[in-house]
């Protein structure tokens, strides 16, 4: 099997690693990390001239009309950094969302750039991020109304409008709110990864409009969640090479006893297990966005499987690369720091490591 990227993505690749480089470095992530906006309109709107805030949006709707193939090196190439910005949550998430909702009006401003959107499903408490869902639409003279909270919404307070995902007579819906961030339902709370900001919906008979087919949508809202948890992989693997590079760079320059502990047994067995994690994250999550491009029958056990051992992976990737640098690596200079809370957020991001691998099995034996 061929687990290359064709020409045309390589080259994506390299405008990417070179956009970030010159606009985006990690600098400017540490410049962000306390700032409740947590990124600027300058860097959104050359994203959004290079075509990237489209890449998943269908061309009759004035996008690229990529698949997550084509998304990956785009995120890995962000994770490197890490990228302090809501592609995430608006190019990937709202935008799978609002096209599997057949939400055609939204399209178009997501493809350029002059409009953000979020999501909002995670919410208190344990097992799959969807089975969770506890907020309500009710019906009451004509109008629809939300009671609930979602405490986890990516890029909530910002977004132009978020898609609220609510339990209905009918199952799951889903809800539309305008700006939710200026009528005071959306604020900023603190989270592990200051680079990518959180913000917590509180929902009192919040009046908003259902959009979306007829029904339930838990299929929709299912598949949404797995390819996010696809990017959010594809993230990690980038985040992982950078946190690799960072260790062997110190490990060569670092001595002890007059010589490099890049020579030392131990932090070679450390810098292996770190390459031999990143290897399998990288089959795993380019596997799973295939499987999604081409509707493959074990698409959803493909992103369960990617979910389930990539954030793991990172998190052990992140610590190692703390632990060769020492005391160093737990200060705020050391950029290490930056890949274990990435890691740590997008693990927890769309339900925890666990809990996917629980998902995994139940797949596995539904099919057995």
């Amino acid at each position: 099997m061929e687990f290359t990227f064709n020409d045309d993505q390589e080259q994506l690749r390299e405008a990417v690693r070179d956009f970030m480089a010159r606009t985006a470095p990690v600098h400017e992530t540490r410049l962000l990390w306390d700032d409740d906006r947590g990124f600027r309109d300058e860097t959104w709107g050359l994203m959004a001239e290079l075509g990237w805030t489209g890449l998943l949006v269908p061309e009759a709707a004035g996008g690229l009309g990529l698949g997550l193939v084509d998304l990956v090196p785009v995120l890995e190439e962000m994770g490197r950094v890490p990228f302090a910005g809501p592609f995430l949550s608006s190019a990937v998430m709202a935008t799978r969302a609002a096209t599997l909702l057949g939400l055609d009006d939204r399209l178009a401003g997501l493809a350029d750039g002059t409009s953000r959107g979020a999501v909002a499903i995670d919410e208190d408490g344990h097992g799959d991020v969807v089975d969770r869902v506890r907020c309500r639409g009710s019906r009451k003279t004509g109008a629809w109304l939300l009671d609930g909270k979602k405490p986890v919404v990516v890029d909530g307070h910002t977004a132009d409008w978020v898609l609220v995902v609510a339990r209905t007579q009918e199952g799951l819906g889903t809800f539309l709110l305008e700006a939710p961030g200026e009528a005071g339902l959306a604020e900023v709370v603190p989270s592990w990864d200051g680079s990518r900001k959180v913000a917590r919906l509180d929902l009192h008979q919040v009046p908003a409009v259902p959009v979306g087919p007829e029904g339930d949508h838990t299929a929709i809202w299912r598949r949404v969640v797995d390819d996010t948890s696809v990017a959010l992989c594809a993230e990690l693997i980038g985040s992982m090479e950078a946190a690799l590079d960072l260790a062997v760079e110190y490990a060569k320059v670092r001595e002890v006893f007059d010589r490099p502990i890049a020579t030392f047994q131990a932090i070679k067995h450390k810098t292996v297990d770190m390459l031999h994690r990143i290897e399998l994250s990288r089959v795993g999550t380019h596997w799973a966005a295939w499987a999604s491009d081409v509707d493959d029958p074990r698409r959803a056990e493909a992103a369960a499987m990617a979910k389930a051992y990539v954030p793991e992976a990172a998190n052990f990737v992140a610590g190692e690369c703390i632990q060769i640098h020492g005391g160093v690596g737990f200060t705020w200079e050391c950029d290490a720091h930056l890949h274990y809370k990435r890691a740590k957020q997008n693990d927890l991001l769309l339900g925890y490591h666990g809990i996917h691998r629980e998902r995994v099995a139940e797949l596995y034996l539904a099919t057995a």
